[in-house]
């Protein structure tokens, strides 16, 4: 049962690490268990999606995006969005700020780094997010706050692998934190799903993105 999930992973994370519950394409039935067994914090993709389910749920849900978000579509979850997870251009940050500055908001976000060894995954490489953050514009936007970032390790069994690339994302997350964001605001690491989690609260991520080992398989 859903509500056995989250029980049971609740119970299991670390103190500091945050359960986002990926509920897309899950019906709001679902959800509902979800947040009755305690569950806030939940993740969608597809912004038509979350804006009907926002509408359905809890006023106190912490809706967090976590797909690639286009610049036209901000626009929809700027009133209530919590935290964007997958910045991949400074284009986007842009957009972020100006919807959100539209509703008089402060979005938090975070920076999706490319690590996979999959071109079908968005995100910085290293060397962008280096280039990003030693430029002074991302710090000009008054409307967003970033808070670190976010990665997804290659769809492999290669358990060796995974490790590596969550460890990379550490480091450079260390790196930026330390020497680069302030450190009040520098403080989440967005890594690790239902497949990879356990190696990804291993290598430091603060939230966990687990859809399947809560929810079952996709219902449509």
């Amino acid at each position: 049962m859903i509500s056995e999930q989250i029980a049971a992973l609740h119970s299991q994370l670390p103190a500091g690490v945050t359960l986002v519950a990926v509920s897309k394409y899950h019906p709001v039935a679902a959800l509902l268990q979800a947040y009755e067994a305690g569950q806030r914090v939940f993740g969608e993709s597809h912004v038509q999606e979350l804006v009907a389910k926002q509408a359905l749920m809890p006023a106190d849900v912490q809706w967090h995006f976590i797909g690639h978000l286009q610049t036209n579509k901000v626009k929809y979850i700027a009133p209530f969005v919590s935290l964007i997870h997958a910045v991949d251009s400074l284009r986007l940050l842009r957009e972020i700020d100006k919807q959100a500055g539209r509703c008089g908001r402060r979005i938090d976000c975070l920076l999706e780094l490319h690590l996979a060894q999959e071109e079908t995954k968005y995100g910085f490489t290293p060397d962008e997010l280096t280039a990003l953050l030693d430029s002074d514009e991302w710090a000009t936007l008054p409307h967003v706050r970033i808070r670190g970032l976010m990665t997804m390790a290659t769809y492999t069994d290669d358990t060796e692998q995974i490790r590596r690339e969550f460890r990379t994302a550490h480091d450079l997350y260390q790196h930026a934190r330390d020497h680069v964001a302030a450190a009040s605001h520098w403080d989440m690491l967005s890594m690790g799903m239902s497949h990879d989690y356990p190696v990804a609260i291993e290598e430091g991520a603060t939230l966990v993105r687990i859809g399947t080992s809560i929810f079952g398989q996709r219902q449509y």
